[in-house]
């Protein structure tokens, strides 16, 4: 770790942190109060996907929907009118729009086989976003004068490294660049985030031997054809074994950095909360060490 001491960490001139973890947690709560203070930089890999890999993806997608209506192609045809996302860090839909769910298209439902191209789109995107990092603390700090940077990764990254394999190159890059924190969740906070899942369904990426073992499961236990899915049915009953497909990986990733629960940061309401938090932290380790 980057810092291996609570006071290494407080007198520590730049403070470079990378968040990970279930979505829903805190993780953006935590960037936007930070960045709020002036004194932090944050980077949002989710924007950064949205906006840099993944943004002409999601536009054109935009455009060939919109060329279906006549008034609107005579428009875009003659450049009269332009069509572009409007991603900010609070609003991804956008990026969920483009992603998708797979099944019937009368319910807005990909072909799977499109699903998967998108998904494989999310994935190389989400890997080029999490080594754009160490570019993005040498920017904020040389362009912008910040000393101190958040990362504020999406609840995939789990899916897209192998915390295994000590020389996985996004998590090496990670590490020798920032102090690596899981903001772990209790079971309680799962229960939570299946209930708000439930009540509104949303696209997300999955590793792909999951998403077709998931995929092929469902198919088997409705009897459906893949274009007669109901897309929010799926991804409604693939949420929670997501969920526990990702807590070991999550677990694993842990050990390259360090663990706060996801109660001990709910308070944090300033840059100094944070720095406390994370000097605990750091005693703890060193007590479990």
């Amino acid at each position: 770790m980057i810092y291996t001491s609570a006071q290494q960490w407080r007198d520590a001139a730049q403070k470079k942190v990378l968040l990970f973890g279930m979505s829903g947690l805190g993780k953006t709560h935590i960037s936007n109060t930070l960045r709020d203070q002036g004194t932090w930089f944050h980077y949002s890999i989710d924007y950064r996907i949205g906006t840099r890999y993944m943004g002409e993806h999601i536009a054109d997608n935009a455009k060939r929907e919109a060329m279906k209506v006549p008034f609107l192609r005579e428009l875009l045809m003659s450049d009269s009118i332009y069509i572009g996302s409007n991603i900010t860090f609070n609003n991804l839909a956008p990026l969920s729009a483009y992603l998708g769910k797979p099944g019937n298209p009368d319910q807005g439902g990909l072909a799977f086989a499109d699903y998967v191209t998108r998904q494989e789109q999310h994935r190389a995107a989400e890997i080029a976003a999490l080594m754009d990092t160490k570019l993005f603390i040498n920017r904020a700090h040389d362009l912008y004068g910040y000393d101190n940077f958040i990362c504020d990764t999406g609840g995939s990254i789990c899916e897209v490294v192998d915390p295994e394999d000590p020389n996985d190159p996004v998590l090496t890059t990670l590490s020798d660049n920032t102090l690596m924190v899981w903001l772990k969740g209790s079971d309680a906070h799962t229960d939570a985030l299946i209930q708000r899942f439930d009540r509104a369904p949303k696209p997300m990426y999955y590793q792909p031997e999951f998403l077709l073992c998931a995929w092929r499961d469902y198919l088997g236990e409705t009897g459906h054809a893949e274009s007669s899915v109901d897309p929010d049915a799926f991804v409604r009953w693939t949420y929670a074994r997501a969920l526990a497909h990702r807590q070991p990986r999550y677990a694993a990733m842990a050990k390259w950095g360090l663990t706060v629960t996801a109660d001990r940061v709910a308070s944090v309401a300033s840059a100094d909360d944070f720095a406390d938090v994370i000097a605990s932290a750091l005693e703890d380790h060193a007590a479990e060490a």
